[in-house]
């Protein structure tokens, strides 16, 4: 597989091999073995090192991913459309998650000052050194942006996420002849392997139909995930979290025929299963457990206010109507950002695998949302 990706700079291959020597200490700290979550949290976040928190490009060209904010200025318009009702029932205030590059933010303020609705604070929450230094040169015409180093105790207005869920650490787990079993990480001598060892009932409470599944099956559960909700939901005191990523309905992520679970790892635009490639130098994600994430909604008191996917929640928030602002006879304006649109919305691209969940406190959103909600499928 490492032959059909790009070679990394000596200077990221030092990093990358530094972080592995600390991988492996905590290896052989813990008696040999960790719980890959802990791996994974390693390789996106630890400090200086991990993916997040080390100096790398993440996204454009020379990162290893794109989020539908880089694609086209029309996403965060359209996210506009959705957050007006929202903050005038709530706060003029706004917290996001993973802010990227900034653009999301960028667009969205532009969008909301295009509507009359000014914002008083836009704050913004990220682990990573090298993407908050792009969001401050991207947003230093935005004085009410902030940055933040935690999240606050009450929030009222709109939380926003945009491909956040999927970074978070997961654990795996593994049906094995004689009950599900943990994968964890253990060192060997080209790196890292694979080493299972069995799993409490705790960790596969998550998936349903447990006992259905057949022999080897591997899959992905979402503590982390989870207890992140449970988080935002006792902070949200006023308002809705919007949260966007790739994932699927309980039902569906663990069918019979997902033997393989969901784990993917992306390196300068190159997709591929292999999550001890390059420690700290690519990204190692998970799709989400929709259900999972709106049961911790819930618990935490938060009313679910749509499911749907990425394209009905676009169309439905008007984005079709904002790329006809482009005069379609000006071809060199107008292409790209349909093209860009139908990347967006086609069932074939991220229209279908990405979802949109909405949970509130307090709020209400407008009838259209309920048409396109989906929440009987979680």
């Amino acid at each position: 597989m490492s032959a059909h990706l790009p070679i990394p700079a000596p200077e990221a291959l030092a990093a990358s091999g530094a972080l592995s020597d600390l991988i492996r200490a905590e290896i052989r700290s813990s008696n040999g073995w960790i719980p890959f979550a802990r791996y994974m949290e390693m390789v996106l976040y630890a400090p200086g090192l991990g993916y997040y928190s080390g100096g790398s490009a993440k996204l454009g060209k020379d990162g290893d991913f794109t989020t539908a904010p880089e694609i086209t200025p029309l996403f965060g318009a359209a996210m506009a459309a959705v957050a007006e009702p929202i903050l005038e029932q709530s706060a003029a205030r706004i917290l996001e998650f993973g802010a990227g590059s900034g653009k999301l933010a960028r667009d969205l303020l532009s969008g909301l000052a295009a509507r009359g609705v000014v914002v008083e604070q836009y704050a913004i929450l990220d682990l990573s050194g090298e993407l908050r230094a792009r969001q401050q040169e991207t947003l230093r015409d935005f004085p009410q942006v902030e940055w933040l180093d935690r999240m606050p105790q009450a929030f009222s207005g709109l939380v926003l996420g945009n491909e956040v869920l999927d970074a978070m650490p997961v654990q795996l787990v593994v049906k094995a002849r004689n009950g599900w079993r943990e994968r964890g990480v253990v060192e060997a001598e080209t790196g890292f392997a694979f080493e299972d060892r069995p799993a409490g009932a705790e960790a596969v409470a998550q998936i349903p139909d447990v006992d259905a599944l057949p022999e080897g099956y591997v899959t992905e559960v979402h503590p982390q995930a989870i207890a992140f909700m449970h988080t935002v939901g006792a902070m949200v005191q006023r308002g809705a979290a919007v949260f966007i990523d790739y994932g699927f309905p309980a039902h569906e992520y663990y069918h019979p025929q997902r033997r393989q679970g969901t784990l993917m790892c992306h390196y300068r635009h190159h997709a591929h299963p292999d999550p001890f490639y390059l420690p700290g130098l690519q990204d190692v994600t998970s799709h989400v457990d929709f259900s999972a994430i709106a049961r911790a909604a819930q618990r935490a008191g938060l009313e679910p206010l749509c499911y749907a996917s990425q394209a009905a929640f676009l169309i439905e928030a008007g984005i079709a109507g904002m790329l006809l602002r482009t005069d379609p006879s000006e071809a060199r304006a107008y292409l790209p950002q349909a093209n860009a649109l139908q990347k967006l919305l086609s069932p074939a691209e991220m229209g279908e695998l990405f979802k949109v969940m909405i949970a509130g406190r307090g709020v209400v959103l407008p009838d259209g949302y309920a048409r396109i909600d989906r929440g009987y499928r979680l």
